[in-house]
């Protein structure tokens, strides 16, 4: 999918994307870049480098991979003026709750909570000292509907991150740093693959049934199909741009239909 862009959107913007190196992360990066952004990003392991973009490998799910992003991001950019926290995903089991262990349950809140809440703590007081700045967090519709057989961990630390992201918008906005949240559906990137695959060797059958039994779960998908990066990144772009300046403390939804209640 292309999505036709202005050059120059953000010129003269710094943005810092948490996880940009695939799937969301990386449509997300392209989408501020193609916007004409200056962009930094972080990711465990750095493959495929967009031109122009800065990297930082690091591990964000520790202190110290925060700590060491933060540093890079004054050194190469000199301050943040987009915080766009795209990290996220799941790697444990399926089974249902008591599956998931202590680590399990420390490992999800690491990815999915903590490691936004380190990079805000360290990189919000810049943006407060210029009295403007613009925040945005990918939660998941699974903070309202969590999908008990695999994601139940997950889930829970998605909706934590949501009502974070409320509380500190009202912290935030009368300072000038708008704060909103990205609540995606299913979206389908590399990852989906292998979620699909970890279902399969739990339950047997094949990736279709996986892939079934996962629209089921949902409830199906009103518009037949999950959602691509691509349009997902050019909402997060949206959000952070001047002409939604008055959008703060929101959460826009982006899942096909998904959720059918109010």
């Amino acid at each position: 999918m292309t999505i036709k862009t202005d050059p120059t959107e953000f010129a003269g913007k710094r943005v810092l994307v948490s996880g940009g190196t695939k799937g969301l992360g990386r449509a997300t990066v392209e989408r501020f870049v193609a916007g004409g952004a200056r962009v930094l990003t972080v990711a465990r392991t750095i493959k495929d480098p967009i031109v122009g973009v800065e990297y930082v490998q690091a591990d964000l799910t520790t202190a110290e991979g925060g700590e060491a992003l933060v540093r890079a991001a004054i050194e190469k950019l000199g301050g943040i003026d987009i915080l766009a926290h795209v990290i996220g995903g799941s790697a444990s089991p399926a089974g249902g709750f008591a599956a998931l262990t202590d680590d399990h349950w420390l490992a999800e809140l690491n990815l999915n909570l903590l490691a936004t809440v380190r990079l805000d703590r360290l990189l919000i007081p810049q943006m407060l000292e210029r009295g403007k700045g613009t925040v945005i967090h990918v939660t998941s519709i699974q903070s309202v509907l969590p999908l008990p057989e695999s994601t139940t961990g997950y889930a829970a630390a998605k909706a934590a991150l949501r009502t974070y992201s409320k509380s500190i918008s009202k912290e935030l906005g009368p300072k000038g740093v708008r704060v909103n949240v990205v609540s995606p559906g299913w979206i389908m990137t590399e990852a989906t693959g292998d979620f699909l695959e970890m279902l399969r060797t739990a339950n047997g059958g094949t990736i279709e049934d996986a892939r079934q039994s996962v629209l089921d779960a949902l409830g199906g998908i009103s518009i037949g199909r999950g959602a691509e990066s691509e349009e997902v990144a050019d909402l997060i772009a949206y959000l952070a741009c001047d002409r939604a300046a008055a959008i703060h403390g929101a959460e826009l939804v982006i899942d096909g239909g998904t959720i059918r209640t109010v």
